[in-house]
């Protein structure tokens, strides 16, 4: 039971994921966070985490790391062929419809308006990261000092800094951890 449930949780996923893997990740968190209450978000972040380090898509990458996680194997095969068949299909019909209607007005209207939502998606997926990753917490916090990770911050700034003067994500990454092991360490 819980390996089509899987299947089909990342298949609805798929089916309204817009803007790539990073726009799937507030769906992904919403499914197995919020609604299933299969991981914790801090689970969910590290699988996020972890999902970008490896090779290949984040999104399929996420799917079978959660999956993995909720049901073992069964349930990383579940969950990547739930997120991966919605998609293999909407590219195709996509594909055609574009390549034959791509150049009309109307087609161009629907992506310029999906692009502000998929970006509304992402800055979501952010304003819970950060407040995981600086504050602890899960939610707005009522007092902000109450529990601020001074650590957090910095690596996130830095990180930021780093990946905006496009050192390369691996970089970032180990460097990071390698600065949350330290500074755990010493402080």
């Amino acid at each position: 039971m819980i390996y089509w449930q899987l299947f089909f949780e990342f298949a609805k996923i798929s089916l309204v994921c817009v803007g790539g893997g990073y726009a799937s990740m507030p769906l992904i968190q919403v499914a197995v966070v919020d609604g299933y209450h299969w991981l914790t978000l801090a689970e969910f972040i590290d699988i996020f985490t972890i999902s970008q380090m490896t090779p290949g898509p984040i999104g399929i990458n996420a799917a079978t790391f959660a999956g993995m996680k909720i049901a073992g194997i069964g349930g990383a095969i579940s969950a990547t062929m739930g997120f991966v068949t919605p998609s293999l299909f909407l590219c195709i019909i996509l594909a055609k419809i574009i390549f034959k209607y791509g150049d009309l007005g109307a087609v161009h209207g629907i992506l310029n308006g999906l692009r502000p939502a998929v970006i509304a998606l992402i800055a979501a997926a952010c304003v819970s990261f950060i407040l995981l990753a600086v504050w602890n917490v899960e939610s707005i916090p009522e007092n902000f000092s109450d529990t601020f990770d001074l650590k957090g911050a910095v690596i996130l700034i830095c990180a930021l800094i780093a990946v905006r003067r496009k050192i390369g994500v691996i970089k970032v990454l180990l460097t990071s951890g390698a600065a949350g092991l330290i500074l755990g360490q010493i402080f």
